[in-house]
């Protein structure tokens, strides 16, 4: 059984950074594609970055391209987003996910998820 389970998240004020971990167990993820999505209240969720955890790929959202980085420690089986230059609109819940076909910047492509943390950006 795979579990993900993220930390990190908080409250800021615009202009700050955070980090933000996703622990992975359960599964070796050499052929996974692991990603971070995030939901504000009353919208859908989205895509905000990718990392193929073998090839070390990364794939970016426009929105957070630039200010937001995703990296992968395989020995610790955990992957993190940094995220500077925080703006109001990047308040949401931060998801952490998991896809055993590849990337996809769309949640229907990912099998495992995590239960969130929340990442709140004051103005």
């Amino acid at each position: 059984q795979v579990q993900l389970v993220e930390s990190g998240g908080g409250l800021v004020q615009a202009g700050d950074s955070l980090r933000l971990s996703c622990a992975a167990s359960g599964r070796t993820f050499s052929t996974y594609v692991m990603a971070w999505f995030r939901q504000a209240p009353g919208k859908d969720r989205e895509f905000v970055a990718a990392i193929n955890w073998s090839r070390g790929n990364t794939y970016y959202a426009d929105s957070v391209q630039g200010r937001f980085t995703i990296s992968r420690d395989s020995a610790k089986n955990t992957m993190y987003l940094q995220m500077n230059s925080l703006k109001p609109e990047d308040t949401a819940v931060y998801y952490c996910a998991a896809s055993k076909t590849g990337f996809l910047p769309r949640s229907a492509g990912y099998d495992y998820w995590g239960r969130g943390t929340q990442v709140t950006v004051s103005s």
